[in-house]
């Protein structure tokens, strides 16, 4: 399902958006043991503009979906921005996301202030978790949380609401600096993100990414790191501080054709368990899903992976992706949520997936795609059989 992000339309704006995915899915080509996943929310918002960068915007949601069977109304991206001069300061349900993509991702309340000087871009903000519905936050840093998000939400007490209901009480912080130089040929980046446990778990964590990228006029070239640092323990008592690590690189390619078309390459690696224990497997904060059909966490975990992206026509565009998945140690995980495999092979296979998006000016989106995973092509399930997907979401206007 999609995240939809709304943004101000004109001086006054409101609607109604129906946000609607159904998806099929099965290992082999025995139909009677796939599983269909529908889902859906309803979006009601308004927006108004005051000034040139000014807005309020307010969006709320019911989401609901099948097998096993939910449904929740929820606050959605909510928020006011005022702009003073080239400076903007944001407050409310905003959405955020860490340089890398893999650390937090998502809507957060709280305040963002964007500071553009002659310096740089300088951005800070902090946020709190612990009023957002948890299937959107999608946080799982530990194993009583990851049981949490599985269950249900229970409307038959307010306690019990509560407590299945709001995803874990966690702060996020984060300062980020970025410039360009050379006429904006090279971009550079660092953000330090800090995350505070207000849970009875006290597991903290700190975040200091790099992103270096070249640009010109037909490649983009890329490359980011993220040291972590994280802090395991029980009330005031400091029991044991743990190092982790992530990599990005990317290589992309704009072909020199009137309609756009890009080509890109990509890599990521993270830190599972070193064997001298100089190195924990890496921990972000919201769990942003790893491929279309394999969906796993990115903890422990390589990835690389071939794009291929081009707009044929105006309302119609076109993405074909190819992606490699390894495990960097065999201790992080033991079983994956798709797969459930429990072996001493690192490579678990590829998988090649295409969406196509038809996107028109009356406010109608839709996304549909195909693909597969091919455990054979690994050593770590080759017995099992091929997984593939079928889906396809729509986004309209119901006012």
């Amino acid at each position: 399902m999609f995240i939809v992000r709304l943004m101000p339309l004109a001086a006054a704006d409101y609607g109604i958006l129906a946000d609607q995915s159904l998806d099929l899915s099965a290992h082999g080509p025995n139909f009677n043991d796939g599983e269909i996943n529908y889902a859906g929310t309803v979006i009601p918002f308004v927006s108004v503009s005051f000034g040139e960068k000014s807005y309020f915007l307010l969006s709320a949601g019911l989401t609901y979906r099948f097998d096993p069977f939910l449904y929740a109304p929820e606050l959605l991206q909510t928020e006011i921005s005022f702009g003073i001069g080239p400076h903007e300061i944001k407050a409310g349900r905003m959405q955020y996301t860490d340089p890398l993509g893999i650390i937090a991702h998502g809507f957060f309340d709280g305040l963002s202030l964007l500071f553009n000087t002659k310096a740089g871009r300088i951005e800070i903000g902090g946020w709190y978790t612990g009023f957002l519905f948890k299937t959107r936050a999608n946080i799982a840093m530990t194993e009583d949380e990851l049981l949490r998000l599985d269950e249900g939400v229970k409307f038959d007490s307010l306690e019990n609401f509560k407590n299945t209901y709001f995803a874990p009480k966690r702060i996020l912080s984060a300062v980020s600096w970025e410039n360009y130089y050379l006429g904006g040929l090279i971009d550079f980046r660092f953000t330090a993100l800090g995350q505070f446990d207000l849970t009875d778990a006290d597991l903290n964590s700190q975040y200091f990414i790099a992103e270096f990228a070249l640009l010109t006029k037909h490649f983009v070239f890329d490359l980011g790191g993220c040291f972590e640092l994280i802090q395991d323990s029980t009330g005031w008592e400091f029991q044991e501080m743990k190092k982790a690590l992530a990599v990005k690189a990317g290589l992309t390619f704009k072909f020199p054709t009137y309609k756009e078309r890009t080509l890109s390459l990509h890599g990521i690696y993270t830190s599972g368990v070193f064997e001298d224990g100089s190195f924990s497997p890496f921990l972000p904060l919201t769990t942003i899903p790893q491929g279309d059909l394999l969906n796993v966490k990115i903890s422990g975990l390589s990835v690389f992976s071939l794009n291929y992206l081009a707009k044929p026509a105006e309302v119609l565009s076109l993405n074909w992706s190819a992606s490699y998945f390894v495990r960097s140690d065999l201790g992080t995980y033991h079983h994956y949520p798709v797969i459930g495999i429990d072996s001493d092979g690192h490579f678990l296979g590829p998988e090649f997936y295409l969406k196509l998006f038809w996107n028109t000016s009356s406010g109608f989106k839709m996304t549909t795609g195909g693909g597969f995973f091919i455990p054979a092509l690994g050593n770590a399930a080759r017995d099992m059989d091929v997984l593939w997907k079928m889906e396809v979401s729509f986004v309209f206007s119901l006012l």
